[in-house]
């Protein structure tokens, strides 16, 4: 899989862990992403990423194909935000008698 980035070179230097993997940017700006880290993020031909720059390092973050599907459940916990608002209110309008 290959993403252009206005680049000539990139070299990373591995950490000891697996976080940061060397690559060589092509003549023609292509970034291979290794096989372990498209799997391991699902990424598959015709995946898109949004690249950003963040001052001196580059970060390939994957789209999600339905943002809105992906996003269901990410704010559940075990209260409701809008019942302790709503207690909240309550016992402030007590305090103002």
């Amino acid at each position: 899989m290959c993403h252009t980035i206005s680049a000539e070179s990139i070299t990373r230097k591995s950490s000891g862990g697996n976080r940061m993997t060397n690559i060589t940017i092509s003549s023609k700006g292509w970034v291979v992403i290794p096989s372990k880290l498209r799997k391991k993020y699902g990424l598959k031909p015709g995946s898109q990423v949004k690249v950003i720059d963040y001052g001196g390092v580059l970060a390939l973050v994957p789209l999600m194909e339905n943002p809105i599907q992906e996003a269901v459940g990410m704010l559940e916990s075990d209260t409701s935000l809008t019942e302790a608002l709503l207690e909240e209110h309550s016992r402030e309008v007590v305090r103002e008698r």
